[in-house]
């Protein structure tokens, strides 16, 4: 299919937090993403499609902040508005070479431009990833993201994430290690059958990383991996914790790339890889780095920034078309005052499915509402 770009927007995607949303490096209250709208049109078939994506930055993790992703987007479109293309990897990937080293928005676009010629080919998006029509599993079971908060508060969460359904909490740690156990044992204490997911973003150098998760077993609770203990760069750090715990460690921060990967898997220096849009320029470079992974017998998580149902939506298509992974992370909309949109993934507590909608399924909520006659 032959497809033409006739328009491509990026705006401000700013949505406030239900509580602040604090990790190691980072403290977020308001996110800091782009909506990237285009418009392709079917050169053959004359047929046009609107498509959506989420640049969603973390500035401490990213580089790339609001602004920079929005002038980068508009100075894209005024290189690129009205290229042809083929609807491919290979010739999206050198639409967006300007691109390049900006790898947030660099996803937002892609996942736009995606979406649409997912529409336009008449698939959801995840069945137009794949390549196949064989048998896929929508569905998904995620957990539940709990930032550093005091400890009581911290327990308080956890029973109103358990009435919903959730039971696996991903925690954030890496301030203060002291701090970081009391809340794990509010947390346990709040929910008797939580399991635990232990995530520092780089904040440990190996050894506190290592006192904590035995600390953490002492206490009696039930860890599933523990991601990103030490920081990017720190490889030695990162190999030690590996082959110190039982339980998976799974790198983020530490891989942005393919070439990222094959250092971390020649240092033995994790467990398994955490796939984020942004933080790897998109969903082909996120599907080239899932697939190698498994190769290399690495654990595959999917997850994001602080994203809203269509980031969330977008990820979770990428987990389908790779048949799978085996932790999913896709639960910062539940964290958010407010959903901009509609469509995408349906959810029941921590349970994800995917409809056979065309491409993402996503809408932006006002413009539904406009089309339904409905208020938001």
């Amino acid at each position: 299919m032959r497809l033409r770009l006739s328009s491509l927007v990026g705006s401000p995607l700013s949505v406030p937090l239900v509580d602040p949303f604090v990790i190691a490096s980072a403290r977020v209250e308001v996110t800091r993403a782009a909506l990237v709208e285009v418009v392709l049109v079917d050169e053959e078939g004359g047929q046009a499609a609107r498509g959506l994506g989420e640049a969603a930055a973390l500035p401490p993790v990213t580089g790339e902040d609001q602004p920079d992703i929005l002038a980068a987007v508009q100075a894209l479109g005024e290189q690129v508005i009205g290229a042809s293309f083929q609807g491919n990897f290979e010739e999206i990937g050198a639409l967006l070479a300007a691109l390049d080293d900006h790898p947030v928005a660099r996803s937002g676009v892609e996942a736009a431009i995606l979406d649409a010629a997912a529409r336009l080919a008449g698939q959801p998006l995840f069945r137009w990833l794949a390549g196949h029509q064989g048998p896929l599993e929508p569905r998904l079971t995620s957990d539940i993201t709990v930032p550093i908060h005091a400890p009581a508060y911290m327990g308080t969460l956890a029973a109103q994430w358990r009435a919903l359904g959730f039971r696996c909490f991903k925690v954030k740690v890496g301030l203060d290690a002291a701090q970081d156990l009391e809340g794990l044992a509010a947390m346990r204490q709040a929910v008797p059958d939580a399991r635990f997911r232990l995530d520092a973003n780089g904040g440990f150098r190996a050894e506190a990383a290592i006192a904590l998760y035995q600390a953490a077993i002492a206490q009696g609770l039930l860890i599933e991996c523990f991601e990103q203990p030490c920081a990017r760069d720190d490889l030695a750090g990162m190999a030690e914790v590996t082959r110190s715990l039982p339980v998976p460690v799974i790198a983020d921060e530490s891989v942005r790339s393919l070439a990222d990967l094959e250092r971390l898997a020649t240092a033995r220096a994790a467990s398994g890889v955490n796939l984020k849009l942004g933080k790897m320029g998109g969903l082909g470079q996120a599907l080239a780095i899932g697939r190698r992974a498994a190769e290399l017998g690495l654990a595959r998580m999917i997850g994001g920034m602080v994203e809203t149902r269509l980031g969330m939506t977008t990820a979770a298509h990428v987990a389908v078309a790779l048949g799978g992974v085996e932790l999913v992370d896709l639960d910062t909309a539940w964290l958010l005052r407010e959903d901009p949109f509609v469509g995408g993934y349906e959810a029941a507590g921590p349970e994800y499915r995917l409809p056979e909608a065309l491409g993402l399924g996503v809408a932006r909520r006002e413009a539904a509402s406009a089309l339904s006659g409905s208020a938001p």
